[in-house]
């Protein structure tokens, strides 16, 4: 079993539930899933882009990402209905904590100058979302063999009704927050 899920369980819930003053275990906020997506506005002219990028995703998550495409047609962008454009990943269980544990703990120290995450991008319903610039901070990744560096978009889906349910559980996963 994932450390994360172990912490969660031993620790973090039950003081969520008496910081929060819940009547059912069942109000305690836990990770639902995490969405991970990353565009690749070069896929229009290079279609290998999707392909780079599907492996370091897989590389970094360890399930296999399906691609996104365009809804509608923009000729601004030159992008026509039905190319694909990007490519996301649900984490949801085990490797969902596992992920977390590596992003919190590995991947996000690694950033130059890193202060800390953003601890205002929750959307108001208690779940968070995060941008990553590049995907060499994952040690997974190697540097050698990326050909373009890509971001990516992490969001944070939780069954927390309010944000300050969200930022706490968060806080007590492991996330580290800027301090304001």
């Amino acid at each position: 079993m994932a450390r994360i899920k172990d912490l969660y369980t031993s620790e973090i819930a039950p003081a969520l539930m008496k910081q929060f003053e819940y009547k059912s275990v069942m109000q305690i906020p836990k990770l639902d899933k995490i969405v991970i997506n990353v565009g690749v506005g070069e896929a229009k002219e290079n279609a290998k882009a999707i392909d780079a990028v599907m492996s370091d995703i897989a590389t970094i998550t360890g399930q296999k990402p399906v691609p996104t495409y365009a809804r509608k047609s923009v000729a601004n962008f030159k992008v026509r209905q039905g190319m694909k454009i990007g490519v996301k990943v649900t984490l949801r269980g085990d490797r969902m904590y596992e992920f977390v544990d590596r992003l919190f703990n590995f991947a996000l120290p690694r950033v130059r100058d890193f202060k800390g995450i953003n601890p205002n991008a929750f959307d108001g319903r208690g779940n968070y979302s995060l941008g990553l610039k590049e995907q060499l901070i994952f040690p997974e990744i190697e540097y050698d063999k990326v050909d373009k560096i890509r971001g990516m978009d992490i969001c944070f889906v939780t069954t927390a009704n309010t944000d300050e349910e969200a930022r706490e559980l968060l806080r007590r996963l492991g996330a580290p927050f800027a301090k304001n």
